[in-house]
Order: C-alpha cells, then structure tokens, then sequence
C-alpha cells in the first residue's frame, strides 16, 4: 500500500512541478479588478472537469441526495453526536497544521479539544471542551499549510465523488495518506487490533453525509439560481480556500463555517 502512495505521490509532485505557479492565490478578481469576488485560477482541464461534474451531479441525485434526506430523519442528537466525533476526528489533522503554520496558541486549544471531548466528551460524542469555553477553531489541513507557505495552487480540476480541488490541494490530500492523518494511520496503515480500515472509510463516508444533508436546502438554492452551476461552485470554492488560507473571517457569498457548512440559501 505504501509503495503505491509512494508512486503516487511522485507523480503528482512531477506533475505540480508544471503547473504549480499556474493561476495567482494571491489575486481576487472580477472583471478584471482587484477586491473582487473571483479567484483567478487557471482551469486548465475546464472541458473534463465539466464532464466529471455532471457525473458527479448524477451520483449526487441518485445516491447521495437521497442518503442525506434519510439522514435527516435521524432525532437532532444523533446527528448533532455525528457531527462532534467527525468534528473531533478532524483535529489530528488541523493540530499538525496548526504546527506547521506556526499558530502555536490553536495547537494547543485543538489539541486540549481533542483530548477533553475524546474522554469526557465519550469520544467526542458531546463538545465538552466548548461548555468549559475552549471553543472550536478553523480546521486546517496540509493544502492550506503548503499555501501559507506560498505554494500556489496549481491547475483547478475536479475529482470523481471527491469533487473540486487543485493541484496543491490534491497533495495536501496524498499527504494525509503518507503519514500526515493520524487517524488514517491508525485504521487503515497499522494494524492497531482496536480499529480498522472499516472504522475509517465509515467516517469519511458519513461525514460527506452529514456535510450534504445540512446544505441541502442550500446546494437546491444554488443550482437553481446559477446560470453556469459548474462556473458558480468553481468559484465558491477557490473564494474559500482563498480564505482558509489567509484565515480570513468572512463569508464566502453563499458559504459559511469550515468545510463549506450550512450554506446559506439566497
């Protein structure tokens, strides 16, 4: 498994070697204006990625829509219980960036999050830390750590089911798979004998469940309303991880909260 991620990640840093410095993080721009609402960012596959995006949106329609709705049934605390142990899960990633970004005070506030929430909070079930006023931070991950640190974002392309992301994203992402998820680490790399891959692959699938079923008003808002839905959701995410990255706390148009959480409809 480690040799092919190996390969894997080779390919894709051979490949960033091209099109990294493709499209500028650093500008917002709409019609050619600086302070706009538009991250210029090439997209280099423009005709692919549209035919990934209806097959996405099919599979969207078909499979996810439909989980989500049924999710939504659920009694408020079971999906308010979902929600902490995925929220706390997601601290052993942002508690390394954090580290790495040098925002010191959040490693220790994420990390004392974590711990709190994982015992007394059973698991992370009940958000503990915060009743105690150690209130949850952005998450981070290594796509916005290579960022901070002036790597631009490459190409923009969209992945099948994964959806948008760029070519400095795409690392972040295979970097969680070489070491930098801990929780990966101790499901699917290691045999730890308390968990398995089972165990990771059931959180990441119901965390896209939880994420689509609190937007889904919202995404039904967007659709309807874009002239170019492939176009508008584009932007909203470059506009987000623009804002992730430079830690700035304001609404991406329809966006708010991290992850692109409860969007709010038009």
């Amino acid at each position: 498994m480690n040799k092919y991620l190996s390969i894997l990640t080779i390919i894709i840093f051979s490949f960033v070697s091209t099109f990294a410095i493709a499209g500028d993080d650093g500008k917002l721009k709409i019609n050619g204006k600086k302070n706009g609402e538009y991250l210029e960012t090439k997209d280099c596959f423009e005709k692919v990625n549209r035919g990934i995006f209806g097959f996405n949106q099919v599979l969207d329609k078909v499979i996810f829509k439909p989980l989500a709705k049924g999710y939504r049934m659920f009694p408020k605390p079971i999906r308010s219980g979902t929600s902490n142990v995925l929220s706390n899960l997601s601290n052993v990633v942002t508690i390394p960036n954090n580290i790495l970004q040098g925002q010191i005070g959040s490693a220790g506030i994420n990390s004392a999050r974590l711990v709190i929430n994982s015992t007394l909070g059973i698991a992370g079930v009940f958000d503990v830390a915060s009743y105690y006023g150690i209130n949850k931070r952005d998450k981070e991950d290594y796509g916005q750590t290579l960022g901070v640190w002036g790597a631009g974002p490459g190409c923009y392309f969209v992945l099948p089911i994964l959806g948008p992301t760029t070519v400095r994203d795409s690392i972040g992402s295979v970097v969680n798979l070489v070491g930098g998820d801990a929780w990966y680490n101790v499901t699917v790399a290691n045999d730890t004998h308390y968990f398995s891959e089972a165990d990771y692959y059931t959180s990441k699938v119901l965390d896209g469940i939880d994420f689509r079923a609190k937007n889904l008003e919202s995404f039904d808002s967007l659709e309807k309303n874009s002239v170019d839905l492939y176009a508008s959701v584009r932007s909203l995410y470059l506009q987000d991880r623009y804002r992730k990255i430079r830690n700035i706390d304001k609404t991406t148009d329809t966006l708010s909260d991290d992850d692109w959480e409860e969007l709010d409809s038009q």
